[in-house]
């Protein structure tokens, strides 16, 4: 057999790998509450409040977890820009995927 006839085994990309979305790197993003999912989907950027002042999370951020005070969490996705108002929540950074917890 030659080297040149085997192809290399197929490999899934780490789960902590961004996606793109028209060349622009996103973030996997949910935000829900008990009974409600506000959000579901890739976002290129979620920024919030918490008690250190306003933040943003981009795609490829390191892990992070925060509660977030009243405010309203802007995402921007392919799909536009979403406004969801936060009245307490739990933001938690993990592997290229945000998660909020709403009603905490």
């Amino acid at each position: 057999m030659v080297a040149e006839d085997v192809a290399p085994p197929e490999t899934e990309a780490p789960a902590e790998q961004a996606q793109t979305h028209g060349g622009k790197p996103t973030v996997a993003c949910k935000v829900y509450a008990p009974f409600k999912v506000y959000f579901e989907g890739e976002a290129y950027s979620v920024s919030a409040v918490n008690a250190t002042g306003p933040f943003d999370i981009l795609p490829k951020h390191h892990n992070f977890l925060c509660m977030l005070v009243p405010c309203n969490l802007k995402i921007e996705s392919p799909d536009g820009e979403k406004i969801i108002k936060i009245h307490r929540a739990l933001m938690h950074v993990k592997a290229n995927r945000i998660v909020v917890f709403m009603d905490v």
